[in-house]
C-alpha cells in the first residue's frame, strides 16, 4: 500500500475529444508529430546536401506507408499470428468481427520491428524508383528516426500500453487503466533512450556529414535495437506465449538488426554514388 501511495498515478483518457464515432487520440497526435518533426529535420539535411524538397516529399509518402503497413503486419504476424491467420482481413481493415457484428477498432496493434522492416522495404522501393542510392538515403533517414520513435513511445504512455514490470522505485507509475500496481514506465525509458540516440547521431552528422557509406545506419541499428533489447527486461511481455521464453519476441527481433549494424560499422569503406 505504501508503494502505491508513493507512486505516480496515471489515469488520463487517451481520447482528447469525440465527435460522433470519431475520437482524436493523443497517440494519433504523437504519431503525427513524429512525421512532422522528422520531415522538418530531413528537409534541413536535403537542402544541405543539394537534394530537392520534391524528392523528400516522395520519400515521405513511401516512409509513411511503409511504417504503417509494416508496423501493422509486424504486430499481426509476430505477436498475434494465431488469431490473424484466421482473420486476415482484420490485418488491413480498422474493424473486428465480434459475434457476427463489426466493431470499429482502428488499427490497434503496431509493432516497431515490423515498422522497421516496412521502412527498409519502402526505402528499397523508393531508391529503385528514383535511382537514389539506398545506403545514402538510409544514412540520412536514421538521423531522425530515433526522435520519431520517442514520440511514438510517448503515445504509448498516453495509451497506458507497453507497461513495465512492477517496481518500488520512486518514479514508479500506477497505470490505473491496467491495474493498481506501481510499475516501471517502460515507454518513457524507451522515449528517453531514443532522444539520447537522436542527439548522438545528430552530433556525429554535424561533425562529419560524409563518413563511410552505411556508418550512420550501422550506429543507429546497434544503439536503437541495443537499447530496445536491454529495456525489454523492464517491461511486461506483450503476449502470453512469451512467458516461457528466455528472451521475448522484441529482444529476439532486435538481434538481427544489431548484427547488421555491427557489420555496417566494421566493414571496409566503399565509395558510393549519391
Amino acid at each position: 500500500m505504501h508503494a502505491i501511495l508513493n507512486a505516480i498515478h496515471w489515469n488520463i483518457d487517451p481520447v482528447i475529444f469525440e465527435i460522433g464515432s470519431f475520437g482524436l487520440r493523443y497517440y494519433a497526435l504523437c504519431f503525427l508529430a513524429a512525421f512532422v518533426v522528422s520531415y522538418v529535420l530531413m528537409l534541413q539535411i536535403f537542402k544541405k546536401e543539394g537534394k530537392t524538397q520534391e524528392l523528400l516529399d516522395q520519400l515521405s509518402i513511401y516512409i509513411f506507408l511503409g511504417t504503417l503497413i509494416g508496423a501493422r503486419l509486424g504486430h499481426c504476424l509476430f505477436y498475434e499470428f494465431d488469431y490473424y491467420i484466421n482473420h486476415p482481413l482484420e490485418m488491413i481493415l480498422p474493424f473486428r468481427n465480434v459475434n457476427g457484428s463489426f466493431e470499429l477498432t482502428g488499427f490497434q496493434g503496431l509493432a516497431s520491428h515490423g515498422g522497421a522492416i516496412g521502412i527498409l522495404t519502402a526505402l528499397w522501393l523508393f531508391s529503385r524508383k528514383t535511382k537514389t542510392n539506398f545506403i545514402w538515403i538510409a544514412d540520412r533517414l536514421v538521423l531522425v528516426v530515433p526522435l520519431a520513435g520517442a514520440f511514438v513511445r510517448l503515445g504509448n504512455f498516453f495509451n497506458s500500453e507497453i507497461i513495465g514490470l512492477p517496481t518500488d522505485l520512486p518514479w514508479a507509475v500506477v497505470f490505473e487503466k491496467v491495474d493498481m500496481v506501481p510499475r516501471h514506465p517502460g515507454q518513457l525509458y524507451e522515449a528517453i533512450a531514443y532522444v539520447i540516440i537522436f542527439f548522438i547521431l545528430w552530433a556525429m552528422y554535424k561533425k562529419n556529414a560524409t563518413p563511410k557509406a552505411g556508418y550512420f545506419f550501422g550506429i543507429f541499428l546497434v544503439l536503437l535495437f541495443g537499447a530496445r533489447f536491454g529495456l525489454e527486461f523492464f517491461k511486461e511481455n506483450q503476449e502470453n506465449f512469451e512467458e516461457s521464453m528466455k528472451f521475448n519476441m522484441g529482444q529476439l527481433l532486435s538481434i538481427p538488426f544489431m548484427l547488421i549494424g555491427f557489420f555496417l560499422i566494421f566493414r571496409k569503406p566503399k565509395e558510393i554514388k549519391k
